[in-house]
């Protein structure tokens, strides 16, 4: 009896310890999808209010359009190096630090009317999130394998949306209400509420830590970069989300100063769009087993017509609405793309997770900061017509990308056969 009687016991302590590591993993993987979107919100928070700040601190719409591609200079540049410091210190006490740092530089910014200080602030919220960020997407790798981790690998993008979706919609009203400096004190307020919650309620998901070694980590990156079916993969991903960006970067001016809207307005308008992303990643993880290049074929040619009707229509008509239904489907096209290849390039190298995760956001963001920056200038804020020119030049990008895949296939394929 006395046996019998301790067995139990025995059983419902592990059974209850088993429970509470699973509810303290479901927690901690709800605040990695909650952070997931961070970049996201600290570039899309604002965007009804680039007009506004503009005229606020006295400088011009392009150095004002700026502040978002530094933010995503230096986002990407951090994670093209972050992924090894993580893979060798762990990912949670780095994280919780970051997020106090990157409230800092939020408050900072709201308090300055110095755009140079704004820039250096934005080069911290870019460090800083890069760090976040591919702490989180390493996390899923760390704790999941198989199955269950390929379904959230292809969430990620889906997640991510959220912050295209909710942010400027937020940002809208707080610029309409409190002006542009409240969106940074949000972000600020943001972040010290989610360092709070890491602090007390997460843990280091990291089990082997990878030892320092410069030499060493200089090989993995060489073997990831000279994987082509990757590098070309991060070509894609990049001009999809440049997509987004030039958008981003353009839509606030084309609403607001061309077509005489308000910034709840614009932030309605990002906010339908933003809905656009997420329903692609929808339809990318729906299709995630049909035939890759064939999915991806079709995808290119949808966008390539809708951006001539959009060309055609412009030279007639323009008016918010042709805007905005036109940018929802191109951003479908896009959201659903990014999330292919999103989901193929992170579970590529599953043994160096950090070092993938920060080399994949990273050259990404890099292209997107380069690509949508140089849109810009080239094809300024003017009018629809701009913006559609805009995203053909960036799908026939993509299209040119996709046949040097193709082309890379084939060598591949032969060499199969003949062995």
């Amino acid at each position: 009896f006395k046996q019998k009687t301790a067995y139990e016991m025995l059983r419902s302590l592990v059974g209850s310890e088993m429970c509470i590591r699973d509810r303290d993993q479901q927690l901690s993987t709800w605040l990695a999808f909650a952070l997931l979107p961070l970049a996201g919100f600290a570039t899309d928070i604002y965007l009804p209010s680039l007009p506004g700040m503009s005229v606020s601190l006295g400088i011009t719409e392009i150095r004002t359009q700026f502040t978002l591609s530094i933010f995503l200079i230096s986002y990407g540049i951090s994670q093209l190096f972050i992924g090894s410091v993580l893979d060798s210190f762990g990912r949670h006490k780095i994280g919780v630090v970051c997020l106090l740092v990157f409230a800092v530089a939020s408050f900072v910014i709201a308090r300055s009317h110095n755009i140079y200080l704004i820039y250096l602030m934005r080069v911290v919220h870019g460090i800083t999130a890069a760090t976040i960020v591919v702490s989180k997407r390493a996390y899923f790798v760390d704790v999941f394998s198989g199955d269950r981790l390929k379904h959230y690998l292809s969430l990620f993008s889906i997640i991510w949306s959220t912050g295209p979706i909710v942010a400027p919609f937020v940002g809208g009203y707080l610029q309409n209400n409190f002006g542009w400096q409240s969106n940074f004190y949000f972000l600020g307020i943001w972040a010290v509420l989610f360092a709070l919650l890491e602090y007390f309620f997460n843990r280091e998901s990291l089990k082997h830590f990878s030892p320092f070694h410069f030499k060493s980590i200089v090989q993995v990156y060489t073997s990831m970069l000279h994987t082509t079916s990757f590098t070309l993969g991060l070509l894609i991903i990049g001009i999809s989300y440049s997509m987004v960006m030039v958008y981003n970067m353009t839509g606030p001016f084309i609403i607001e100063h061309h077509l005489h809207f308000t910034a709840v307005i614009a932030g309605y308008c990002s906010l339908i769009i933003g809905f656009a992303w997420m329903i692609g990643g929808f339809i990318g993880k729906a299709t995630i087993h049909k035939p890759f290049v064939k999915k991806l074929s079709l995808n290119l040619a949808i966008q390539v017509l809708i951006c001539l009707v959009m060309l055609f229509s412009a030279s007639f008509i323009e008016n918010i609405f042709l805007l905005a239904s036109f940018a929802f489907l191109v951003h479908v096209c896009a959201g659903f793309a990014f999330n292919v290849y999103f989901t193929y390039c992170l579970g590529k190298f599953p043994r160096n997770a950090g070092i993938a995760s920060g080399l994949t956001g990273g050259i990404m963001y890099m292209i997107v900061s380069v690509l949508s920056y140089g849109m810009v200038y080239l094809m300024p804020a003017n009018d629809t017509r701009n913006l559609g020119w805009s995203y053909l030049i960036l799908i026939l990008a993509v299209a040119l990308v996709m046949w040097a895949v193709r082309k890379n296939e084939e060598p591949a394929k032969q060499q199969a056969l003949v062995g």
